[in-house]
């Protein structure tokens, strides 16, 4: 069915208003967004109450790819480098050596439950060995809770890396049920070659992107972050004409511009993670109308089978093996089992065996959606509940959010910082003219209680009190050892609040 330019308008707008005016929803329920835009994407399909028709894939298959670059690249800027570096070892063994033991393990279970070829079945587990934590956090956000120690950094940086190795088993098994005729030898071979030239030109790209921005001296402000965009979609398409991971680069490329020291760094954030939540909602508005509801009652059988084979034996087995080494405690590994949610990636790598015409292709995308489907419910809505109870997560004191905000552009050496004054610091007790501050750092404001005070020279701070900052980047960190001693950790303010990954 044919629809004019104004009615595709009309179509698209309520859409989007009535998935971000249900998103209110996901702090007073603990509903997933992800959940709630599939379902609304399902109501509009033709055999919901919108009765909109549609049932090309290829369409949803190269909007998923655009988005997931595009939220890709947001995340790497919001990854704070510092923070990921002590634990990026688990974070890429995690993205691997668990991504390929969920695919063989799935992929053994489905081959038995369905009664097909084991290739199909290994094909079904890699569609599906993808995590999408960043979503997690997203929950814990909502719930008002914080994981602790570093399982916060582990679980962003393993869903921005493991996506990679899930596009190239999907790919590598089609190709297999396809007649490829490559063998074990060359698979792996061209597997280590995507992964390093990906990274290798992620890496080298974002540096080139760095200089950039840095040098170009644009006149117009708003110009920044569609250069940073522009070279997103650059280092993707680069990157795959060069026989690389597209998804790969792109993410690293977002992580060295993120941390690169180039001015208007808060417009540019601001800008992606604007660019991510729309990417991220039409994708999976998109994804909700090519499923129809009543195929999936055919599946559910299985489907519920293969779920809970999943996230109870599959994802814990290849989380505790991976992080075998590691010195996390067994409830911290046992929460990031729990944490092996899916979202939108295996939906957008079940189109490919669609647009592949393999023989049971329908069926592995419906499975995929109701495991999706079903993962989001049970192990999304059940996280806040799930870390109390394994006590890796703790209350968040939802503190109001700062009046001010320093963009730093040309010429400005400044950026604000974010301390919370604990019981013990050197700060406490003591009034901030008397605090020895290093030169060009200046305390602005105090909040105390949500509500802000002029940081004047007597004023005197006591514990619970957030200090606002201003300060040289270079000097960040001395001034974290200075006021903390160890104690917590300081929140760079800057950068704008977090940017949000699809759930």
């Amino acid at each position: 069915m044919n629809y004019s330019v104004e009615t595709i308008f009309v179509i698209a707008g309520i859409l989007l208003l009535i998935s971000i005016v249900s998103s209110k929803l996901t702090r007073r329920f603990g509903i997933p967004t992800l959940l709630l835009f599939l379902v609304i994407g399902m109501a509009a399909g033709s055999e919901g109450i919108g009765g909109i028709p549609f049932d090309d894939a290829g369409l949803a298959q190269r909007l998923g790819v655009t988005a997931l670059v595009i939220i890709l690249f947001t995340g790497g800027l919001d990854t704070d480098w510092r923070e990921v570096r002590p634990i990026i070892l688990r974070a890429l063994s995690l993205a691997t050596v668990g991504v390929a033991v969920t695919t063989t393990l799935v992929g053994l279970f489905a081959s038995l439950m369905l009664g097909i070829p084991l290739t199909e079945g290994l094909l079904l587990g890699a569609i599906v060995s993808s995590t999408d934590a960043a979503a997690v956090l997203s929950v814990l956000r909502t719930q008002s809770i914080t994981l602790t120690g570093r399982l916060g950094p582990l679980l962003e940086l393993e869903s921005g890396s493991n996506d990679p190795m899930a596009v190239f088993l999907t790919t590598t098994l089609i190709g297999v049920l396809g007649g490829s005729a490559m063998g074990p030898g060359g698979y792996i071979a061209e597997f280590l070659l995507e992964m390093a030239v990906g990274a290798a030109l992620g890496w080298m790209l974002g540096r080139g992107g760095v200089f950039l921005i840095k040098r170009i001296r644009l006149d117009i402000e708003g110009l920044y972050p569609v250069l940073a965009l522009a070279l997103a979609l650059l280092i993707f398409g680069v990157t795959s004409f060069c026989h690389g991971s597209g998804f790969l680069a792109v993410y690293i490329a977002g992580i060295v511009i993120g941390n690169g020291d180039i001015p208007y760094k808060l417009a540019l954030r601001r800008f992606n993670d604007g660019m991510a939540w729309l990417m991220q909602i039409l994708m999976f508005l998109t994804l909700g109308l090519l499923v129809y509801p009543s195929s999936l009652i055919a599946v559910t059988g299985v489907g519920l089978l293969v779920t809970l084979f999943l996230i109870v034996v599959a994802r814990p087995t290849a989380v505790f093996l991976s992080l075998a080494l590691s010195r996390m405690s067994i409830r911290e590994k046992t929460l990031v089992s729990w944490v092996g949610l899916r979202g939108a990636v295996p939906i957008i790598l079940a189109t490919f065996p669609l647009m592949a015409h393999l023989p049971r292709s329908g069926l592995f995308f419906n499975l995929v959606f109701f495991i999706v489907f079903v993962s989001v419910v049970l192990q999304g809505m059940a996280l806040p509940v799930v870390a109390r109870w394994l006590r890796v997560g703790e209350a968040t004191d939802q503190r109001a959010r700062s009046p001010l905000e320093v963009e730093r552009t040309e010429g400005m050496d400044a950026e604000l910082l974010e301390i919370d004054v604990a019981d013990g610091s050197p700060a406490a007790g003591s009034a901030i003219r008397d605090l020895q501050l290093p030169k060009g750092a200046l305390i602005v404001l105090i909040n105390r209680a949500d509500e802000y005070i002029v940081a004047r020279g007597t004023a005197v701070i006591v514990p619970a009190d957030r200090l606002i900052i201003l300060a040289p980047p270079v000097l960040h960190g001395h001034i974290e050892e200075l006021l903390m001693a160890g104690r917590g950790r300081a929140k760079g303010i800057s950068s704008g609040p977090p940017t949000g990954i699809p759930q």
